[in-house]
């Protein structure tokens, strides 16, 4: 059988998202979701489709979302690009601005995505190592084609400095694409770099922020000769009919996203504090999760002790420099009440 796959494609493992658990006595804690309802919006205008729309195929430019995202973000359309997911922006820009001799950077760690992308187009990566705290420092020379910077980065919480992303991204000579998928819950984004700057991308997953991670859309904003390029390559229709409508008056409705976003980071301060209590080094979180080390007992006897109790957090494995640490995402106050009980049943024995 491997004679008939790419040498590339048999020599990867793949990306492993996390854990999908089913049932009412779980506590999914695993993959960064949004805990609460979308916009209200979304239901009404679910009960208004005419389902003789979905014989048709959907607008394969997705232009009356893209003229929401332009309102919102002051700028034209033809800098706009939607996509089914930001994973699929990621995978188009590898595509559109890497040759095949040629490299694409991003910190390590970070998306675990990113190094599967580069294999599946047989690319050479460049990996910019954070320092023990999860920080960068910007290298004197970045040679990659693309360079990939999740801001604020995943799966450490933590965001760099406005004035550090700004030096990087006047000194960087190939496309930088700063992938945004927790702006909203950061106190400051990047936004005006793409706006700025002709060869900077910035990409927001209304995922999170939204609630909306099952209906798969993601978008970026950039210089129009950029976002003409993935649209170039992209699949026929890529983002389906329901996606779009859904999309268009979810981004509409700022109000129940900031209200939910709201709630995520009260929840988020709260569940800091008290493992700070328990003896957690939890680190500064711009993001819908916290990167914490637990102290008292191993990062990965947490992790089973807790997925034992029907409560799921992320685990990334028993590699550096991620092997001491869990990232928990910030569900509802019940979810987390929960969780916490739990944590502190199990440190104490």
């Amino acid at each position: 059988m491997s004679d008939w796959i790419r040498k590339s494609v048999t020599a990867m493992q793949g990306y492993v998202p996390g854990e999908q658990p089913q049932g009412d006595e779980v506590v999914k804690l695993n993959t960064n979701e949004n805990p609460y309802l979308p916009s209200p919006e979304v239901l009404d205008m679910l009960r208004e489709i005419d389902v003789a729309d979905l014989a048709r195929y959907p607008d394969p430019v997705c232009m009356n979302v893209r003229k929401v995202i332009a309102d919102l973000h002051g700028c034209s359309v033809e800098q706009v690009f939607v996509g089914n997911g930001s994973d699929e922006i990621l995978a188009l820009a590898m595509r559109a601005f890497v040759e095949r001799d040629e490299k694409v950077g991003f910190l390590e760690p970070s998306y675990s995505l990113y190094p599967v992308l580069a294999q599946i187009e047989d690319l050479q990566q460049e990996r910019v190592a954070l320092n023990e705290r999860f920080n960068w420092t910007i290298p004197e020379r970045v040679e990659a084609a693309l360079f990939l910077l999740t801001n604020p980065n995943a799966p450490t919480s933590v965001s760099a400095d406005f004035e550090q992303i700004a030096a990087f991204a006047e000194q960087f000579k190939g496309v930088l694409l700063i992938d945004e998928a927790y702006a909203e819950f950061a106190d400051w984004n990047c936004m005006d770099l793409a706006l700025k700057h002709a060869h900077v991308l910035v990409s927001r997953s209304l995922s999170k922020s939204y609630s909306l991670a099952g209906i798969r859309c993601g978008y970026c904003v950039g210089h129009a000769d950029l976002v003409r390029a993935l649209y170039k390559i992209k699949d026929s229709y890529n983002v389906n009919y329901i996606t779009q409508e859904i999309a268009r008056v979810a981004l509409l409705d700022q109000e129940t996203m900031q209200a939910n976003v709201e709630a995520v980071k009260e929840t988020r301060k709260l569940v800091s504090e008290k493992l700070f209590e328990f003896g957690f080094e939890v680190f500064d979180s711009q993001t819908n999760f916290l990167w914490v080390k637990p102290l008292e007992i191993g990062a990965s006897t947490l992790f089973d002790a807790l997925k034992q109790r029907n409560i799921f957090i992320r685990y990334f494995g028993d590699a550096e420099p991620t092997k001491d640490y869990l990232r928990v995402s910030i569900g509802t106050a019940p979810q987390m009440f929960s969780f916490l009980d739990a944590v502190e049943e199990i440190i104490n024995g």
